[in-house]
């Protein structure tokens, strides 16, 4: 076997229009700007994106072009680019279909689950397979098997075997809390060397079955959570023998966000306000994004809506943007109301559970507006404990 090199990024999302701000879509652009000119300077033989190329399966003209001149620039150095579709950018429907079909066929990338057998092959240097993605881990665990039935995985025990894939797996150090495992391990197939993954945003590398799972995060902040993760892309250079040796490549270009969380419990809105003014302005920075996130319970005669919100997002002078996060809790609904519910007949807890959202949210709405959002807060129960997401949704959208 030959030793070769490839790059393995994933979770680009261009098109990301983050807080609505073109400068936040322009900041995606720049970070995978960067990906390509670190890539021709590195030289490896291909590069893999596992998955969420896209923010959406129909991008704007603006993020299309720019993404093509980039891939052209990959394509005139001879460095091929193999593509898993994301949760993001993966086909809605066959008729709205995805982007990455079109740059596909104009030879700008190299969409793995579209080829017969779903796979690439580098002569005496490896074999490379992808899956598609499939949204939800109900659908996953439906519809990967079918897939692989129909375009069965071959590794080669003489090459350098490749499994890319767009999903959380089911292991525990592995998983943020916003994220649902897509798959359990055993869903995935053995013999492969390198398990190359997408959808986790924090860089992980691990061993996996009999070779090594690499997740490299994602190339901009998508979450403000993320703020200390330092983003980048594992450049792997593979010996003669076979052994990988992944380096992450940082890059420089993400936007730098600050988070500035405090527990306010006990603290009226109008102090909170003041506070957080103070907190901002301390921090403020050239071009950064400032993020207060609020916590804590407040007194009896406080609510969420009293706390100037307008003033904080107007503190900072030098910073991109403020984004304040209120997760404030108000005062609790009295014991004897949550005693009442559970000591009902089950056949009158949603009628109880009703009288409990009501009672909570006539506090800040007219009797009307605080009626139609216990209703959807009712409802909503069900479809989330069966993870019925287009059930939430449809309620969710109803309500607005």
């Amino acid at each position: 076997m030959k030793a070769f090199s490839f790059v393995h990024a994933a979770d680009l999302h261009l098109g990301y229009s983050q807080y609505g701000l073109e400068a936040r879509r322009e900041d995606f652009d720049r970070a995978f700007k960067e990906l390509v000119d670190k890539t021709l300077e590195l030289k490896p033989t291909f590069m893999i994106i596992a998955g969420d190329l896209f923010h959406g399966a129909r991008p704007s003209n603006v993020t299309l072009e720019n993404a093509i001149k980039n891939f052209s620039r990959l394509r005139e150095a001879g460095i091929s680019v193999l593509v898993v579709d994301g949760s993001h950018d993966s086909a809605p429907n066959v008729i709205t279909s995805t982007i990455l079909n079109p740059l596909d066929s104009a030879g700008l990338i190299y969409f793995l689950p579209r080829h017969e057998g779903a796979c690439w092959r580098k002569p005496q240097c490896c074999y490379v397979y992808g899956v598609p993605n499939f949204r939800t881990r109900r659908k996953t665990e439906e519809m990967l098997p079918v897939f692989m039935e129909q375009n069965k995985p071959t590794p080669d025990s003489s090459l350098f075997n490749i499994f890319v894939f767009h999903m959380a797996l089911e292991i525990p150090e592995l998983n943020p809390p916003y994220i649902e495992a897509e798959a359990p391990p055993e869903l995935i197939p053995e013999g492969f060397n390198y398990y190359a993954a997408g959808h986790v945003h924090t860089p992980y590398k691990g061993k996996f079955k009999n070779g090594m799972l690499v997740y490299p995060g994602s190339t901009e902040t998508i979450n403000y959570d993320e703020a200390k993760v330092e983003k980048g892309f594992y450049y792997v250079e593979v010996s003669e023998n076979g052994e990988p040796s992944p380096q992450f490549i940082k890059l420089n270009s993400p936007r730098k966000f600050i988070v500035l969380e405090q527990d306010f419990t006990g603290v009226t809105a109008a102090k909170i306000t003041e506070l957080v003014v103070q907190l901002v302005k301390g921090a403020d920075e050239e071009g950064a994004i400032l993020v207060p996130v609020l916590r804590g319970v407040l007194p009896a005669e406080t609510s969420r809506a009293e706390v100037d919100v307008a003033q904080i997002r107007s503190a900072a002078e030098k910073a991109l943007l403020v984004h304040p996060v209120v997760l404030l809790r108000e005062s609790e609904v009295p014991e004897a109301v949550v005693r009442s519910i559970f000591e009902s007949e089950i056949k009158d807890l949603k009628t109880k559970s009703f009288e409990y959202f009501l009672q909570i949210f006539s506090e800040r709405y007219s009797r009307e507006e605080a009626e139609k959002i216990a209703r959807a807060a009712l409802n909503l129960i069900e479809p989330l404990t069966k993870k019925q997401d287009e059930k939430v949704k449809q309620v969710l959208e109803e309500l607005i």
